[in-house]
C-alpha cells in the first residue's frame, strides 16, 4: 500500500509531481494507493499544470516503461491527472452509442498496450508503447454515426498521428521520437487496407518502403491491435499477417527491400537527359522511384528507355 509520509494534501503541495509518482509507483511495484492519497489526487489533479513539461514527461516516461502501465493510466484517469498531462486518454472514454456497435476505445487501447508489451523483444521500448497507448486517439475526433447504424472513423489514423505529434511536442519529447511515434499511429491501419487479398509484389514493396526502419514495431502494433474475442476471426487476422511477413521477407531475400531506390541515380539521369541540377531531376527521379516499387528492380537500359519516354511525354 502506498501513502505519503506526512498529510497527503501537505505532499503534493510542496510537489504537485508526487501526484504522478505515486500512479507511476503503483505501476512499477503493483502496489494499491491508499484511498486518503487518491482521494487527494482528485481534489488536487489541477495542482500539476505548475509543473514542468519535462519532469512531466520524465515520470510519464517511467510509468509506461513499468512492468504494469494499465495500472498506473487507469490511476492518472481515475483521479483527473490525465486531464491535465495526457487529456487525449480520458477522452477515449466514448459514450456508448444506444446499440454499441463499437468497442470501448479506451479499454481497447489499454488492451493493445498490454499485447504489444507481451510482443517486445529486447526489454521495454517506448516508442512502441507510446504508439500502442495514443494509436486511436483521433477516434473521438472522427466519429460518425452512419444512416445504416454504423459506427465509422473515417482516417482517424490520419487525425490521430496529427494529434500525437501536438501532444509529444507539448511534452518536451525530441523530434525523432516525435516523428516515430507519429508515423506509427498513422500506418496502424495500413494492412487492413489491402482486405484479406493476395498482396501483390507492388503493395508489398510499398509497406515496407512507408515503414521505413520502423518496420518491426508496425508489426508488433499491427498484431497488437487485434483484441476481437472472436477466436475465429483472431486467427483469420493472425494468419494474413504471418502471410504478410512471408511475402517481405521473401522479396526481401530477392530485392533488397530495405534500401529501395529507383535504378537511375540523379548524375544518371542529368547525364541521359543532358540537364543539369533542377526541379526536373527530382521529378524524373519520383517517376523512376514509383516504377520500381511498382516493377520491382529493372535492367539499365529498360530504365534509360523509360526514362527516356517519360522525359518525351513531358514535352
Amino acid at each position: 500500500m502506498l501513502r505519503t509520509p506526512g498529510t497527503p494534501e501537505e505532499s503534493f503541495s510542496d510537489d504537485p509531481l508526487r501526484m504522478m509518482r505515486a500512479a507511476r509507483f503503483a505501476a512499477q511495484l503493483d502496489f494499491e494507493v491508499a484511498p486518503e492519497v487518491v482521494a487527494a489526487m482528485e481534489e488536487m489533479s489541477g495542482r500539476i499544470e505548475i509543473v514542468s513539461a519535462e519532469r512531466i514527461r520524465e515520470e510519464l516516461n517511467k510509468l509506461l516503461l513499468s512492468a504494469h502501465p494499465r495500472k498506473g493510466l487507469g490511476l492518472l484517469v481515475d483521479t483527473g491527472l490525465a486531464d491535465h498531462v495526457l487529456p487525449e486518454l480520458p477522452s477515449l472514454r466514448l459514450e456508448s452509442d444506444e446499440h454499441h456497435r463499437h468497442k470501448d476505445v479506451y479499454e481497447h487501447s489499454l488492451t493493445v498496450l498490454d499485447q504489444a508489451i507481451d510482443l517486445e523483444e529486447d526489454g521495454p521500448d517506448l516508442v512502441l508503447r507510446i504508439a500502442a497507448l495514443l494509436h486511436d486517439i483521433g477516434k473521438p475526433r472522427t466519429r460518425r454515426f452512419e444512416k445504416d447504424g454504423r459506427v465509422s472513423f473515417h482516417h482517424h489514423e490520419v487525425v490521430g498521428a496529427k494529434m500525437t505529434k501536438k501532444r509529444m511536442t507539448a511534452l518536451k519529447y525530441s523530434n525523432e521520437m516525435i516523428k516515430d511515434v507519429s508515423r506509427l499511429v498513422e500506418l496502424h491501419l495500413r494492412f487492413h487496407g489491402y482486405g484479406t487479398g493476395e498482396w501483390t509484389d507492388s503493395a508489398v514493396r510499398r509497406y515496407v518502403r512507408d515503414a521505413g526502419p520502423l518496420l518491426s514495431r508496425l508489426h508488433k502494433l499491427t498484431r497488437s491491435d487485434c483484441t476481437t474475442r472472436n477466436k475465429r476471426k483472431a486467427a483469420a487476422l493472425s494468419r494474413a499477417y504471418d502471410g504478410l511477413e512471408d511475402r517481405i521477407a521473401q522479396l526481401q531475400e530477392q530485392e533488397e527491400l530495405d534500401a529501395i531506390r529507383p535504378d537511375l541515380d540523379g548524375n544518371q539521369i542529368q547525364e541521359i537527359l543532358g540537364i543539369g541540377p533542377g526541379p526536373a531531376i527530382g521529378q524524373a527521379y519520383k517517376f523512376l522511384l514509383e516504377l520500381r516499387l511498382e516493377n520491382g528492380p529493372m535492367e539499365h537500359d529498360q530504365a534509360v528507355t523509360a526514362l527516356k519516354e517519360w522525359w518525351e511525354a513531358q514535352g
